[in-house]
């Protein structure tokens, strides 16, 4: 565990030493914040027009602002993880093989798991810390509501965002420690993000082949969360998907000391 520690703390560390980390949360929550303002300025508008329209009738319609804004606000969330992930995994190892700073920690008295246990956790908490200040547009919505909605719905599309975000960044790890240049490392993972995103284009097509395709994709399953579900066979897919990429990542940097030598 010592050596789990170390490697997770110099990994946050070099996060948070340079302003890349700053530049990144940064950018990403003012697109988020914007993106939130454009959803919930324009439900309460509609939420306005369809009122006035409803009275005219004496029957007025009812709304849940708070759910649409809330369904919208993660599915954009899940867009700009998207484009934000392999900016974040480019450099997780393919910066330290370019620099050969990677042979030093392959020396140190630590594992294989332990190094790609440790990178994986500071990424994933640098990820947790991008998205906490967005569940703050969220949670004054909440208090700011009535009825207010039930919290449960936060939680679940929480839940989701940081799942989805853990297995990309598993993903991208994984590409990452597979090349020495960290923008071949980035398009090819972002290529391999559209490609588990699209997957569930197939969900329509009335094959077995399509039910299999619609499966595989990230997005199926996070819809689940973000209308406040937390379905089992989503949980245990993407704990499967970490744990499928994490394993290939430690016979990767395995693979590296055994070229080493």
């Amino acid at each position: 565990m010592q050596g789990l520690y170390a490697v997770y703390r110099k990994e946050l560390g070099h996060y948070f030493a340079s302003p890349i980390a700053y530049i990144f949360i940064g950018l990403f929550l003012i697109l988020s914040a914007f993106f939130f303002n454009v959803f919930l300025t324009y439900f309460i508008q509609k939420s306005f027009e369809a009122q006035m329209q409803g009275m005219r009738y004496g029957m007025p319609p009812e709304m849940d602002v708070p759910g649409l804004v809330m369904r919208q606000f993660f599915g954009i969330l899940s867009t700009l993880v998207l484009f934000f992930m392999p900016i974040l995994t480019m450099s997780v190892y393919a910066e330290e093989r370019k620099r050969g700073t990677m042979e030093l920690l392959m020396t140190s008295p630590v594992t294989e798991l332990q190094i790609v246990l440790g990178k994986f956790l500071a990424s994933l908490t640098l990820y947790a810390l991008m998205l906490l200040p967005t569940a703050s547009y969220l949670v004054y919505m909440f208090l700011r509501s009535e009825p207010t909605p039930p919290w449960r719905m936060l939680v679940a599309g929480y839940a989701g965002v940081l799942l989805l975000g853990g297995a990309l960044l598993s993903l991208g790890s994984f590409i990452s420690s597979l090349t020495e240049n960290q923008l071949i490392a980035a398009v090819l993972t972002f290529a391999a993000f559209l490609i588990i995103w699209v997957l569930d284009l197939g969900r329509n097509a009335e094959s077995g082949l399509g039910a299999i395709f619609s499966y595989l994709s990230v997005v199926r399953h996070y819809d689940d969360f973000t209308k406040g579900v937390v379905d089992t066979s989503s949980l245990i897919y993407y704990v499967s998907f970490m744990f499928l990429f994490i394993f290939l990542t430690v016979r990767s940097v395995d693979s590296m000391r055994w070229r080493r030598a």
